[in-house]
């Protein structure tokens, strides 16, 4: 399968009375999103605000980063099966405003949510910092369920987002990058003396709320299965979930995820890349047996030499990445794990709930747990008092002044279990 990514890149971001892109700026009308959001009759109001690189603002509580993109060629619609229908991406060319984020908050439902700060020593953990970000606002109408609210925020982000990707339809973008996969066949013809790797993608499904959607499809009622890379890159995958906001995966990681566009890097030269194993996240003991059974079962049918495995989220699903790691080595197949720690705020603490011997190669994404101080910015959008009740806060983390102590699991992306952040350990 092959796909076409069409970069048009995006140095600035500012209202205007038509939406546009011209010369690497993004012109919206702020009028015409908010009445697209108050399409969903669950929202009492909806504001749209501006947050770009290095100004003095604060963006709390973070729901979910998403890329506008626009399919231009090929079959299926962005985000199928949530907003677009139900057909296999992953082929064809696609737009993306590269640089330009949707970012959502607002009174959201979980404590599980972070912070985003343009400027200062918050920005230096999170890479939301250098995009250029519009922020929806969204405020739900009286006594609206819980799950409920949660979703429509999620359809508010993609709806804008389609919005805002449609700008770049008919635009020619400054760089094209292709990404092709063979069929397994093909591919042992084209690279018979290349290790075969594949990439294992853990997808949070803990419960109500703690959710990944395949396809439009919530993760937890799926088997492991396989996908081309390319249908990742193509909105196959989006986030629905409240886990904490270092290690969340949001819709802009799974569409930028590095694994894949890293393996991609190396495919037909040090290694043939064969695809994706993606595998849940569940509750239960018999769950996550089934899950990493069938993980295993793959990786061996595939016949694969090794495999990159990511989580997402700590504690709980560190027993399904241990029970993942071994059950794939126990087939004969190399493996390197991806994680983050929670090694408590001097760092002495146990890192990973659970652990294995053949667990032997971890990538680390650093320590949730490590104490920062954030500084006060000018403008907060959201809620500030927030800071006191999300993960990685606790009572007077919240400053008279507006500063911030807290654990560094507050930061959206810190110590992302992609590697998609800039932290790590020796």
């Amino acid at each position: 399968m092959k796909l076409e990514l069409g970069y048009v890149f995006i140095n600035d971001i500012q209202f205007a009375e038509q939406s546009r892109v011209e010369n690497g700026t993004l012109y919206v009308n702020k009028e015409e999103v908010k009445a697209l959001i108050l399409e969903n009759q669950n929202f009492k109001s909806a504001d749209v605000e501006l947050a770009r690189p290095g100004e003095s603002i604060r963006i709390m509580p973070v729901k979910d980063v998403i890329e506008p993109r626009v399919k231009v060629e090929g079959p299926g619609g962005i985000f199928p099966g949530m907003v677009s229908k139900v057909e296999t991406v992953g082929s064809g060319r696609t737009n993306v405003l590269k640089g330009a984020a949707v970012v959502t908050t607002g009174k959201i439902v979980g404590f599980q949510e972070g912070i985003i700060d343009m400027t200062g020593t918050g920005a230096e953990y999170t890479p939301f910092s250098k995009l250029n970000n519009l922020v929806v606002v969204c405020e739900p109408v009286d006594g609206l369920k819980q799950h409920e609210h949660e979703k429509a925020l999620r359809f508010a982000g993609y709806k804008v987002a389609m919005y805002l990707g449609q700008l770049a339809k008919s635009l020619t973008p400054d760089e094209v990058h292709t990404y092709e996969t063979p069929n397994l066949v093909e591919g042992l013809k084209l690279y018979p003396e290349l290790p075969r790797v594949a990439y294992v993608l853990m997808l949070q499904s803990q419960g109500l709320m703690h959710d990944t959607y395949v396809y439009g499809v919530d993760a937890k009622q799926t088997l492991t299965t396989m996908l081309y890379p390319t249908e990742i890159m193509d909105g196959a995958i989006v986030s629905g979930n409240c886990v904490s906001a270092c290690d969340k995966n949001t819709t802009y990681h799974h569409l930028n995820n590095p694994v894949i566009h890293d393996l991609f890097e190396e495919h037909g030269k040090t290694l043939n890349f064969v695809g994706v194993i993606i595998t849940n996240e569940n509750v239960y003991l018999a769950d996550k047996e089934r899950s990493s059974n069938w993980s295993a079962k793959l990786a061996e049918l595939l016949g694969l030499d090794g495999v990159i495995i990511s989580q997402e989220g700590f504690r709980n699903p560190d027993t399904d990445l241990i029970m993942n790691c071994k059950k794939i080595e126990a087939k004969g197949v190399k493996t390197v794990i991806i994680t983050d720690e929670y090694a408590g705020r001097d760092g002495s603490s146990q890192s990973l709930a659970d652990a294995d011997a053949s667990a032997d190669a971890v990538v680390t994404g650093g320590n949730a747990n490590e104490v920062i101080e954030l500084p006060p910015m000018d403008k907060i959008i959201g809620y500030a008092e927030v800071a006191d009740i999300i993960a990685g806060g606790f009572d007077g983390s919240l400053h008279a002044d507006g500063s911030i102590t807290a654990e560094l699991q507050v930061i959206t992306g810190a110590t992302n279990e992609m590697g998609f952040n800039k932290l790590s350990a020796r």
